[in-house]
């Protein structure tokens, strides 16, 4: 009998009809590919996800990864989904054939990898962040790093990190102080610690490839003295054999959530031996490092809206098999004679049914948006689609890391409402699954962090530009709802909201123009929730197109109901989250200033 953590219905739909992925097939990076096979590719990560995640999802969160004896000591499925993902191409999926990929696009490997999220969060990091680690290698390293290190991280024998925090720098890498002395070897010697590294070390892997953000000594202050080297825990010797490296696993942070994806405390240089190797140019590796982040990013988002998902359908299972209440008569009162109800009929339990429908399809919407926007930048032959591309993903990256993880919790804390008094008993999943997403809004940059990117840095990027071609790509959404109907007064609420937002703009920006970002940046949160709410009633309008084109048609793939559904959720999310942006639009052009520190402490 298939699971439930999935909608694999909607997630097709998405992918082929909304986002239409048989368009990147014509590019020619993409060519040797057709849906068929793409198809099956998603197919089998999901008979996979099936048979190898889903059913250890809780008792990896009820035995969690722990530290002993210098290394981490995890669940053994950690050993058995990366050796598979190895074998499966799935961490290699969207590599270059020259490099040992399949280069599929990476819209669909995101599409698989949801699935598997959706399965048991606990696993797919440790193979996300070996792809992600060897992608650096592979774009910046020498013909010897990418020799060494990976073939055997594409094959999942080998795993691999990426290490920024440190104690005294959590997000502001200016502040690290990991160094990396020369020697006359060719290698450099890495002293300093590094925490919070996720999938940092486990008892199965052969070897973890550390890739290190350090300090060479003299380099210049901030983060233009930033370089990024590899740091295995183990190095490869001529003979192939392996030797320890100087690099200790400390300790295991112990979580509230996703307990079973191990992050680790990692000290370099103790016996004052471990071996770093400079990947690409001195002083370039926050901006080597951030070819990760956008993926990164993606991948959080991916991670989130995989959580709420399967949140949701657990919820939804729940509401149609649990009888409570019964429903009011004519006069108010409920008669006992009667059969109780089934939940799911209550209205306030719908409501929060809907809540949770609009904000995990849309959610899963988004990642895939930013993943197409992510393959065109890829495959683009020209300069002007490429910039294009790159701005338009550029702008949507810090709401396609945040909205999920932000809305994706309240939406898991409405589906544990749902269950009632058995939603806060362990004997039910939806208590973990408000542990496990809980981290999301804190990976990859809090979302302060995201939220100060989009009106800081990519709200003015190429004065406006990036912006402009966002909006430009939501009116043509608009343009075409105009013409039902029915969506047409959704396309106008949305086109008000475009206003709106200019208003905002107009008047936050003179305070960056005069010099003042503490105050431009103050409210940045509002910002980001309120374009937020803006995209998602854009990708829902998107959807509701689509869907009543496709009602029309005799020879529709999906049932009247389906699409029906579709509709009914974009009607819900006009009537309940769209309407939050006016008190947002609000605050954010309110004078008070009521959050920036002066002289006075009223935190008391």
């Amino acid at each position: 009998m298939p699971k439930k953590y999935v909608d694999l219905e909607t997630l097709k739909y998405i992918l082929y009809d909304i986002h239409k992925l048989e368009d990147l097939l014509t590019r020619e990076r993409f060519k040797e590919h057709d849906l068929e096979s793409l198809d099956l590719f998603i197919d089998s990560v999901k008979e996979f996800s099936d048979r190898e995640l889903y059913p250890y999802f809780k008792e990896m969160d009820e035995t969690p990864a722990y530290h002993k004896d210098g290394t981490v000591i995890v669940h053994k499925q950690v050993q058995k989904v990366m050796e598979q993902a190895g074998e499966m191409g799935i961490i290699s999926a969207s590599f270059d054939y020259e490099a040992g990929g399949l280069q599929i696009p990476f819209t669909a490997l995101q599409a698989a990898v949801y699935v598997m999220d959706a399965a048991n969060n606990h696993l797919p990091g440790y193979a996300g962040l070996t792809s992600g680690a060897a992608e650096l290698i592979i774009e910046f390293g020498n013909k010897k790093l990418n020799e060494t290190y990976v073939p055997k991280m594409l094959s999942g024998h080998w795993g691999g990190t990426m290490c920024l925090t440190e104690p005294q720098a959590g997000s502001s890498l200016s502040d690290i102080v990991t160094k990396a002395t020369p020697t006359e070897e060719g290698y450099y010697k890495i002293t300093g610690q590094k925490i919070f590294i996720s999938g940092g070390d486990n008892q199965f892997s052969e070897n973890i490839v550390h890739l290190v953000l350090a300090r060479i000594e003299g380099a210049p202050n901030g983060t233009k003295g930033i370089s990024l080297f590899v740091v295995p825990k183990n190095r490869p010797k001529q003979d192939g054999t392996l030797e320890y490296n100087d690099l200790m696993t400390i300790a295991d942070f112990q979580k509230m959530g996703q307990r079973g994806y191990c992050t680790t405390h990692l000290g370099f240089g103790d016996t004052d031996d471990c071996r770093g190797w400079l990947v690409g140019e001195e002083h370039k590796g926050l901006n080597q490092m951030f070819l990760m982040m956008n993926g990164a990013r993606i991948a959080v988002g991916r991670g989130a809206a995989a959580i709420a998902m399967a949140a949701y359908r657990t919820s939804l299972q729940y509401a149609n098999e649990r009888p409570q209440g019964r429903k009011l008569t004519s006069t108010g009162k409920k008669n006992p004679s009667e059969k109780q109800s089934l939940i799911i009929e209550h209205p306030d339990v719908r409501r929060m049914l809907l809540l949770q429908k609009s904000i995990v399809e849309g959610s899963l919407s988004l990642v895939l948006l930013a993943s197409k926007y992510q393959d065109i930048v890829t495959a683009a032959t020209s300069k002007e689609e490429k910039e294009k591309y790159h701005l338009l993903l550029e702008m949507i990256i810090p709401i396609v890391k945040t909205y999920p993880s932000e809305a994706g919790a309240e939406s898991v804390d409405n589906g544990l409402q749902v269950l009632g008094g058995y939603g806060f008993c362990t004997d039910f999943s939806l208590q973990q699954y408000y542990r496990d997403i809980r981290i999301s809004s804190l990976y990859e940059g809090t979302t302060g962090i995201q939220s100060q990117d989009l009106l800081g840095r990519k709200v003015p990027m190429q004065n406006g530009k990036a912006l402009e071609l966002l909006i430009a790509e939501i009116m043509q959404t608009i343009t075409l709802a105009s013409k039902d109907d029915e969506l047409k007064k959704y396309g106008a609420v949305l086109a008000d909201k475009l206003k709106l937002s200019q208003k905002v703009l107009g008047h936050l920006i003179p305070f960056a123009m005069k010099g003042n970002y503490e105050r431009y940046l103050a409210d940045a949160n509002l910002f980001m929730e309120y374009m937020s709410i803006v995209v998602l009633g854009w990708l829902w309008l998107e959807m509701a197109v689509n869907a009543k084109n496709e009602l029309g048609n005799s020879n529709r793939k999906y049932s009247e109901t389906f699409y029906e559904s579709k509709i009914h959720t974009t009607r819900f999310y006009f009537k309940y989250e769209v309407p939050k942006t006016n008190s947002l639009a609000e605050s954010l052009m309110s004078d008070e200033i009521l959050i920036i520190k002066n002289d006075k402490e009223y935190i008391i």
